[in-house]
């Protein structure tokens, strides 16, 4: 087990799976500047690490985030327009991590999540909530709005929805995020760890390679035109058919044994 100790957030890394426990429970894990740098700087170490295969995210105590630390807003309410910018821009480019990092990502929401912490569930590949959770985009409550979190919660739940979540800043409950596709399981509390349990048993049971051209795949193929996309893909399956992994993998299929990554 390798464990790093940081101010804002626990880091640990057991058997290829890395676990990250956002540390602030007693404001709700809020965000500040420093869990930002910190959650950046971890996010860069796992994307770096081939040992590593699954990460899960989730936050200590009774919520999962409660959105941007109020201190640290009371102080980014002084902040001129460029330090505003530098603050945002470093967040966009942590959200941006999470999304495109190579490997599966899991948001274990164990509870509340709102503004931003909302935006953590939305990056994250696959999210598993408690039935008592609660999603929010309380940004214009404030006069704000959920702006760097909007491109990654906008392609999972679709303009439509987010038209209503966004204009009202409703309070929602973890089966309208489930539905709204912001959450893709919701169980009781106590079964919150089966469902990411069986998850990462599905996830280290496929390629990693394949795992992360995949998530190339779901990042570029919507943005492409359909004379691109068809060249593109048939490139891409082609050239994994090729690969040591696809190889080994469809041998391991036709002797009916596990790949050498599935030990």
């Amino acid at each position: 087990m390798v464990k790093s100790k940081f101010e804002t957030i626990l880091y640990e890394v057991e058997k290829s799976i890395a676990y990250i426990i956002l540390n602030r429970p007693e404001i709700h894990n809020a965000f500040n500047n420093v869990m930002i740098n910190e959650l950046s700087a971890v996010f860069d170490d796992i994307k770096e690490d081939a040992d590593i295969r699954v990460v899960i995210l989730t936050g200590k105590g009774k919520s999962f985030c409660a959105g941007a630390d109020l201190n640290w807003m009371r102080k980014v309410k002084d902040y001129s327009y460029d330090d505003n910018l530098k603050g945002s821009l470093a967040l966009s480019e942590l959200f941006y991590k999470i999304y495109s990092l190579p490997k599966p990502t899991i948001a274990r929401v164990n509870g509340t999540a709102i503004g931003g912490g909302t935006g953590l569930v939305a990056v994250c590949d696959i999210a598993v909530a408690s039935e008592k959770a609660r999603f929010s985009f309380s940004e214009v409550k404030l006069g704000l709005i959920p702006a760097c979190i909007s491109p990654y919660v906008v392609k999972k739940c679709g303009e439509g929805r987010c038209r209503e979540f966004f204009l009202t800043g409703e309070r929602m409950t973890a089966e309208k995020a489930n539905k709204a596709g912001l959450v893709n399981f919701v169980a009781p509390f106590d079964k919150i760890d089966d469902i990411v349990e069986n998850l990462v048993k599905q996830l280290v049971s496929s390629g990693p390679v394949a795992i992360q051209k995949c998530k190339e795949l779901l990042r570029k193929v919507p943005e492409m035109s359909l004379e691109k996309v068809g060249k593109y893909t048939a490139e891409v399956i082609a050239k994994m058919r090729m690969s040591n992994e696809g190889q080994e993998g469809m041998s391991a299929f036709f002797e009916k044994r596990k790949p050498k990554w599935n030990k």
